[in-house]
């Protein structure tokens, strides 16, 4: 991850400049879309829907206007890395969303396909990361809100006119496992687990790997943060949840899970909030894997 990260950015450097409109972050008033707001500015000029999800559901039926933006294209390649999912070189994911329309003046709208909500948050951190936070949204409820409200659904597919985005590598989206280590049980930095429960515990073991969490993690489940209809909960709910997880007003929190998708959740809570959030990308997967780390079993939180 530390290779490909700096890689970016030195790549990247000469770019800078030429970023209008690039860097910072959402804000609870930018950071996620009604579809009764969607669907009044769908003819936005500067507007930009990406449909996220799984192979073949975007070619089922989509929000007119919307794009697909692969999932697979927004992490690293197969055996690029050893670990499963990381952020690619910034390059790369600048032709990506380039070729989809975005600019540094566009306003950019995900929305999850059908039910997997963190691919959706994943490619929401992917834009943070590229300095395009402030402004990109997620559509609250997604795709099967949409359909459920009998809004117009098309499988045409629009022509689009590739776009130049220069992006500003944000320093503060991912957190590495040196960080990480340096911080166990530090106070102001929170460390949350966004697995079910059962894997916090040990309950569960993931294939592969140890069983347990990194000691001292808070267990947030990123499940909790939404209802069933993947739209989050009010804000108010979402506080009492971080606070039950013994997040501090004014606290970093760093999330983690498998393999640093279902965390973006949490990354995605974190940042609606007003917390400073990182990722730890490399998640149980990465520390796991270096043995001589500690793990922490438990039986409750």
């Amino acid at each position: 991850m530390k290779r490909f990260f700096v890689a970016s950015v030195v790549c990247l450097s000469s770019l800078l400049h030429a970023a209008p409109g690039c860097g910072g972050h959402g804000t609870r008033d930018t950071m996620l879309v009604s579809t009764a707001w969607l669907a009044a500015h769908l003819n936005d000029a500067n507007l930009v829907v990406l449909a996220v999800g799984r192979p073949g559901e975007y070619d089922s039926g989509h929000i007119p206007g919307a794009l697909e933006l692969k999932y697979s294209d927004i992490v690293t390649r197969p055996g690029e890395t050893p670990l499963t999912t990381e952020l690619p070189p910034m390059d790369r994911l600048a032709d990506l969303f380039g070729k989809l329309g975005v600019s540094n003046e566009s306003r950019v709208i995900l929305y999850v396909s059908n039910d997997g909500l963190s691919l959706t948050t994943r490619a929401y951190l992917t834009l943070d990361a590229m300095g395009m936070g402030a402004r990109t949204a997620l559509l609250d409820g997604g795709f099967v809100t949409w359909k459920n409200e009998n809004r117009p659904v098309t499988k045409e597919v629009r022509a689009v006119k590739a776009a130049k985005l220069a992006p500003c590598p944000q320093n503060d989206i991912i957190a590495l496992r040196d960080y990480v280590q340096a911080n166990l049980r530090h106070a102001g930095i929170d460390i949350v687990d966004a697995r079910d429960a059962s894997y916090y515990t040990g309950a569960q073991v993931p294939n592969n790997r140890r069983a347990g969490h990194i000691p001292g993690a808070t267990n947030i489940a990123y499940t909790t943060l939404v209802d069933a209809m993947n739209k989050f909960k009010p804000a108010a709910d979402l506080a009492a949840l971080f606070a039950a997880g013994g997040v501090k007003p004014g606290d970093r929190v760093v999330s983690y899970c498998h393999i640093g998708q279902q965390a973006t959740v949490v990354y995605f809570a974190a940042r609606y909030l007003g917390y400073d959030a990182r990722l730890y990308d490399g998640s149980w997967e990465d520390w796991s894997a270096h043995t001589e780390l500690p793990a922490e079993v438990s039986t409750g939180r």
